[in-house]
């Protein structure tokens, strides 16, 4: 059209083999990180439904279920997924914007997290000590955190918090307790917990807080969990660090091609 007396030619801005596959490669991460999002979803989905956390006598104390958390991520990994997969497949401004805009929140949260985690890192071992105490505490009443401890104290061999008789926090393990499980410790903290190697002995750490260490050492594990956690992470630093450079990584490379895919998609419709 003429504006002037003079004749305005728009440039038109065709998509390059780059460009495409760009687009393509990003609608299949977001419908990868979607299926992704989606089986963690069912994942939460299926462990309130099994520790029945919608009846009516727990539905008080929902909002502390761990499985909430697993809902939670699985429901916004899935939305944020979902929408940058649209918004690149229908070429959406609005979608991509927002999707572009809530990836690079994440970024800087990460990287903040990262600092302050760096920074605060005695901070950090003494609020994960106070919840490890937490959970030995309601070891028998909280099935989520049975499990987490039992876990822990399993796979790291390892046994309390700092040593195995910190078991004393909990009331049925306390020397003062009636039950037979006084002075006693779980059977995920004995060296051998299955009788004659195939039947689980719950039984086997009954009495184990009242061996002096050089008796227990041949019955249950003597070292705290705390102290194996961080040596496991030290053992395995360099594993943890590409995982979370892979991760950054790839939040950075999604970034860069969602821009430039809108700045296609704005040259395209002027």
């Amino acid at each position: 059209f003429q504006v002037s007396g003079k004749l305005k030619i728009h440039p038109c801005y065709g998509y390059s083999f780059m460009d495409y596959f760009l687009k393509y490669f990003l609608i299949m991460c977001n419908l990868l990180f979607t299926v992704l999002g989606l089986l963690i979803l069912a994942l939460g989905v299926w462990g309130l439904i099994s520790k029945e956390s919608f009846a009516q006598e727990k539905i008080s104390s929902i909002g502390t279920d761990p499985m909430l958390v697993v809902l939670s991520v699985g429901f916004l990994l899935t939305a944020l997924c979902l929408s940058g997969c649209v918004g690149a497949l229908r070429e959406n401004r609005c979608l991509l914007k927002l999707f572009s805009a809530t990836v690079l929140v994440l970024i800087a949260a990460q990287v903040i997290v990262a600092i302050v985690a760096h920074t605060l890192q005695d901070q950090i071992e003494g609020n994960l000590r106070s919840g490890m105490l937490v959970a030995m505490a309601r070891y028998q009443d909280d099935l989520d955190l049975r499990f987490i401890t039992d876990e822990i104290q399993s796979n790291l061999q390892c046994c309390g918090v700092d040593n195995y008789r910190d078991w004393e926090i909990n009331i049925y393990y306390n020397c003062s307790a009636p039950g037979v499980l006084a002075c006693g410790v779980p059977a995920t903290c004995c060296v051998d917990p299955l009788e004659n190697g195939t039947v689980w002995n719950s039984q086997c750490g009954v009495g184990a807080q009242l061996l002096d260490e050089f008796t227990a050492q041949s019955v249950i594990f003597l070292g705290g969990c705390l102290g194996e956690i961080f040596r496991w992470i030290e053992h395995h630093e360099g594993l943890i660090g590409i995982i979370v450079t892979v991760v950054f990584g790839v939040q950075i490379l999604i970034l860069f091609i969602t821009i430039r895919l809108l700045e296609r998609i704005n040259r395209h419709k002027v």
